[in-house]
């Protein structure tokens, strides 16, 4: 499967995921359709996660949790299946990385929670439509992304520095940017940053932590959003026993429109 994904639904292409026919990154891919981070916690430590997600809604702005155990989510997705659908996923145990895979079938527990986190790739489609180049799409990239020295609000054992993901724009686009991005507060909103990396404590633009590195243009600056890659840096700190997200960059897709989450 390739970019002519687009012209899939939503459930098809988490369809051929399941199927293992895709576990590449899933920027532009389905227009028009919200994509989610994901977080799965064992329910002991799924409240104070619930808290963190509350305290830093740029960073985490909760679309919706699952029932303990439950692998659907069926008012963000039909036939979806939480433990397939993704191309990619992230094991971690006592908060380390410990493999890649690309379903969790045979490792999924009864006491598990799901946690769907708004992503930028849902207000990419809004910048394209007006006109404004989204460098990672263009490049056939996944989008660059940086831990950052920018304290997140603590809740329990979740601490940690915000990741932010990063376009280049021109200082205009920056700023039509910031009004287009206001009005989708549920996929991070407006940026948090944008100019001087060191700034935010980015010491090499071209040497991201997660992702690719994408061209930046003379009389372009870096633009930067709030990503719901955070909660990763978080996890790492708390250390939890068990815990399963997202590979960055590889997205749950959902039935849900973007329009749906526009405010006026």
């Amino acid at each position: 499967m390739d970019a002519n994904a687009s012209l899939h639904t939503p459930a098809d292409i988490r369809r051929l995921i399941r199927a293992g026919d895709y576990t590449g990154h899933t920027s532009g891919f389905a227009p028009g359709f919200v994509q989610a981070n994901l977080v799965i916690l064992p329910q002991k430590y799924a409240y104070d996660f619930l808290r963190f997600c509350q305290a830093n809604p740029k960073s985490c702005p909760l679309l919706g949790q699952t029932e303990t155990g439950a692998v659907s989510l069926k008012a963000l997705a039909e036939d979806l299946d939480i433990r397939t659908d993704l191309p990619k996923y992230r094991v971690f145990e006592q908060g380390q990385l410990v493999s890649e895979p690309t379903q969790v079938n045979d490792i999924w527990r009864d006491d598990l929670v799901s946690f769907l986190i708004g992503c930028s790739f849902s207000f990419e489609e809004a910048l394209l439509a007006d006109g404004i180049e989204i460098r990672n799409i263009s490049e056939h990239k996944n989008v660059p992304m940086y831990i950052t020295n920018q304290a997140c609000t603590g809740a329990g054992p979740f601490v940690g520095n915000q990741v932010v993901s990063m376009r280049p724009m021109t200082p205009k686009d920056a700023i039509r940017a910031i009004q287009i991005c206001s009005r989708y507060p549920s996929v991070h909103g407006a940026p948090v940053h944008f100019g001087e990396p060191a700034a935010i404590g980015i010491k090499d633009i071209n040497r991201p932590d997660f992702g690719e590195a994408v061209t930046i243009n003379d009389g372009e600056v870096p633009v930067f959003w709030a990503c719901g890659v955070t909660p990763q840096v978080a996890i790492s700190n708390a250390r939890p026993d068990f815990c399963i997200t997202h590979s960055p960059g590889h997205m749950l897709i959902l039935d849900i429109k973007n329009t749906s989450l526009a405010t006026l």
